[in-house]
């Protein structure tokens, strides 16, 4: 049995994770410059599952 194959899974979800951290910091910055913080992380986050999906496609193609 290959050791490396469960490790090699668990680092796709690092993608999303790193996708959703920065959706969030880029929501919650936006948010704080038009006072309504609460709709821009919401909208981070959405935006960085989003982008997370996309660095996964693209680490997957490689």
């Amino acid at each position: 049995m290959n050791e490396k194959e469960p490790q090699e899974k668990d680092r796709e979800g690092d993608k999303y994770g790193a996708g959703i951290a920065i959706g969030i910091a880029l929501g919650a910055a936006l948010g704080a410059a038009n006072d309504n913080v609460a709709m821009g992380v919401a909208l981070g986050v959405a935006f960085g599952v989003a982008f997370g999906a996309i660095l996964n496609a693209q680490a997957k193609k490689k």
